[in-house]
């Protein structure tokens, strides 16, 4: 097995806990493998080394690689699941007696159906509220906090406290106790418990905690980034004070903070936990070139909780060409170009930050008939309720006649939610289809509905009964008139149960006006094209989620959406924090790092900025420097390569010239204006609302917004001559002028 220096150093680690800091691509897998074996050859017992794998596909896979590379009837370690160990450790546990025994839920429909009864029980004296607390999202949202609060280890209460869910979901702490209680009764448990309650039983017990201890001297653990709380706290018991830890991971790559992993777990907590331990870099990716690899550590520098740790590109590695351009055209001309190499569309995949950015990407495939692939299939742009209603809406305007349609009817008076049970409306849609006329104040089928729902629902069949007289209205205008009549996007926050899901909702019905405006005065095209039949072709483009995208990588990767407010995601009701700033950054760091030869990164046209995190990547000079490394010492010296050989500008020449000394080797690097602009400005939280400034382009003027990273904020300036205009203060050609504040 050939190794590199760094990773021969982690094989060889001689004793005591150890942290593997481990760059995208770096081949820490078969580093981890490779430990494995010399520990074995040490005389290491296989029963004395535990190897933990973040889920079961990377599990199967180190096992088959393991298996591959040792010795012929050699005797192999443990390789599992945090959920595979827990698993084990419940079973000795209920023997012992020290928990009762309880069956697994295994299928969705039976934790949903505890959740609801545990949500009927917490609403109590409420019942009215129960619709809306009981529909799919809130009931999703509910489990999603209840294995929260088991994989943070802090009481419910606290911890809905800190987080930021939506209105209707005050319920969420008295349902975690009920659904505790549930489980209790029932004799049963779901997957977090298989953590949540032998930790809980561990600590409490020092005889029990003595009992399971002492069994490892070797732990080694994958993805470490990404464990909660709960995961690390088991580790510690199990470890005791004998066993040494190896933790392999990249806190740059942290970003499931939602789901309670912690980047300070790579960090400071692994320290706190586990006592003194040695730093282990694997720097070295083998997936790309060094354009990307700069571009990585210039995106990634910005964060300060971080790994003091440059990634860098093997010298074999493909060249990677970066490019940034704007809208779903560039997209499709950059398919057509690798196709005419002679590359698959299956070599390629679309990311995006949130699956509403997939919209006018799915729709320009379908418009031009190129096959694609969704990692979700209910995320399919005709599979989306809200869409395929606001298309019934078009279509009713056209169609007259759907108004005696009782689906057609109960689908329009559903979306967006008008809070009221699916029964319910598919009754009011039979009779409205019959009658054509709203029912009377006392009618029976009013009976029970709040006066505000009467009201909703009302003015929504008013609606469906005027769009005819409009058929011959483009379909924006037309489509417009609808989410302001149904009043959507105060429905769509209402309704979800996280802000940032009522966010992404909303973003979509942009997204779907937007591309209502591009088909101009053709409604029948595009109903058709939210209509269309479409399935997920193998052979096709894969688009998915960056959070999706995670270990995995492609030769052509494609990163759209990438603008302010949608990636970093933010919005006036919702502004950055800088630790939330950071986790978007990871975000990004992550989308980049997962393309081999070629990194497309798309941001909009029309009133979308582009994301700060094109300017912090540098791209562009990350693209030339690689361009020169590309050229023979000769080539360099005289001249006679991509340019003259005068010095490269760059905005972070400190940044450049290590990763240059990196190499062994050095190039002509000045520093551009944006940098002496950077260095200039100093003390970036001195930037406040009222202060005056000059740029370079646009003159005079004088702050209205600072949000953001207090050291890195984004800047909304009013110039005297050329309007508002939103900088990025650390790149922008800007100085600060004296002047009051307010």
């Amino acid at each position: 097995m050939r190794l590199t220096a760094e990773q021969r150093a982690v094989v060889e680690h001689v004793s005591g806990h150890a942290r593997v800091a481990a760059v995208a691509g770096s081949g820490k897998t078969t580093t981890m493998v490779a430990r494995v074996l010399h520990l074995l050859a040490r005389g290491v017992s296989p029963s004395r080394i535990l190897v933990l794998m973040f889920n079961r596909s990377a599990r199967e896979d180190f096992q088959a690689r393991l298996a591959a590379m040792a010795p012929a009837g050699q005797p192999l370690p443990d390789v599992r699941t945090f959920h595979s160990l827990g698993h084990r450790l419940t079973a000795s546990l209920t023997r012992w007696g020290a928990l009762a025994p309880r069956q697994l839920l295994t299928a969705d429909w039976q934790g949903e159906r505890l959740l609801r009864q545990a949500t009927q029980r917490a609403l109590g004296d409420a019942p009215e509220a129960g619709e809306a607390a009981l529909d799919a999202e809130r009931l999703e949202a509910l489990a999603h906090f209840c294995a929260l609060v088991k994989a943070e280890m802090v009481p419910p209460a606290e911890l809905y406290a800190g987080l930021d869910f939506g209105e209707a979901t005050e319920h969420f702490v008295s349902a975690f106790d009920h659904a505790e209680q549930l489980l209790a009764d029932h004799g049963l448990m779901g997957y977090a418990d298989l953590l949540y309650r032998p930790l809980r039983a561990l600590e409490a017990d020092d005889a029990l905690r003595e009992r399971v201890q002492g069994f490892l001297d070797h732990v080694i653990i994958d993805e470490y980034q990404d464990i909660n709380v709960a995961q690390q706290r088991l580790l510690a018991v199990l470890v005791g004070d004998r066993a040494e830890v190896m933790a392999v991971g990249d806190a740059n790559q942290c970003i499931y903070e939602w789901r309670g992993a912690h980047p300070d777990t790579m960090l400071e907590r692994f320290t706190a936990t586990f006592g003194a331990a040695i730093d282990y870099p694997l720097s070295t990716t083998f997936r790309h070139g060094h354009a990307l690899a700069l571009a990585a550590n210039h995106a990634i520098e910005a964060n300060r909780r971080r790994p003091d740790q440059l990634c860098l590109a093997a010298p074999g590695n493909p060249t990677t060409h970066l490019a940034q351009a704007q809208g779903s055209r560039a997209l499709l001309e950059a398919l057509a170009d690798w196709q005419a190499g002679g590359r698959d569309l299956n070599e390629a995949c679309v990311l995006v930050r949130s699956w509403s950015l997939s919209v006018p990407l799915q729709l320009a495939l379908l418009r031009e008939g190129i096959p694609f692939r969704l990692s979700r299939e209910d995320r399919f742009v005709f599979r989306l309720p809200l869409v395929q209603a606001l298309a019934g809406y078009l279509r009713l305007a056209r169609e007259p006649a759907l108004l005696t349609d009782p689906a057609h009817l109960a689908l329009l008076l559903s979306q967006p939610t008008p809070f009221v049970a699916r029964e319910r409306l598919v009754r009011l849609a039979t009779v409205l289809a019959e009658t054509q006329r709203w029912p009377e104040r006392h009618d029976p089928l009013l009976a029970g509905l709040k006066p505000h729902q009467q009201r909703t629902l009302k003015k929504r069949w008013a609606l469906l009964c005027e769009l005819p007289k409009r058929s011959a209205w483009p379909p924006a205008r037309l489509l417009a008139h609808v989410v302001e009549a149904v009043e959507a996007e105060k429905v769509l926050k209402r309704a979800a149960a996280r802000r940032d899901k009522g966010e992404e909702d909303v973003r979509l019905l942009d997204v779907l006006l937007e591309q209502a405006a591009e088909l101009g005065n053709d409604p029948e095209a595009f109903i058709e094209l939210l209509q269309r039949p479409v399935r997920s072709d193998a052979d096709g483009v894969l688009i998915t989620t960056v959070h999706g995208a995670k270990g995995l990588e492609w030769p052509l990767v494609a990163l759209a959406g990438v603008n302010e407010q949608d990636f970093p995601h933010y919005s006036r009701d919702n502004p950055l924090t800088a630790q939330r700033l950071e986790e978007e950054r990871r975000l990004f760091y992550v989308a980049i790092t997962r393309a081999r030869e070629r990194l497309l990164l798309l941001h909009d046209a029309g009133d979308h900025r582009p994301s700060r995190f094109l300017a912090e990547s540098a791209w562009e000079e990350c693209q030339r420097v690689a361009e020169r490394l590309a050229e023979s010492p000769d080539e360099r010296s005289k001249g006679q390569g991509a340019d003259d050989g005068s010095p490269l500008p760059v905005t972070r020449p400190p940044l450049m010239e290590r990763y240059l000394a990196r190499l062994g080797t050095s190039l002509p690097l000045t520093p551009s204006a944006a940098s002496g602009v950077a260095e200039a400005a100093g003390d970036y939280r001195t930037f406040d609302v009222g202060q005056r400034l000059r740029h370079a382009v646009f003159g005079e003027g004088e702050i209205d917004l600072v949000e953001g990273d207090p050291d890195n904020p984004v800047i909304e300036v009013r110039f005297h001559h050329a309007g508002r205009r939103r900088l990025i203060a650390r790149r922008a050609p800007i100085e600060l002028l004296e002047g009051d504040r307010p």
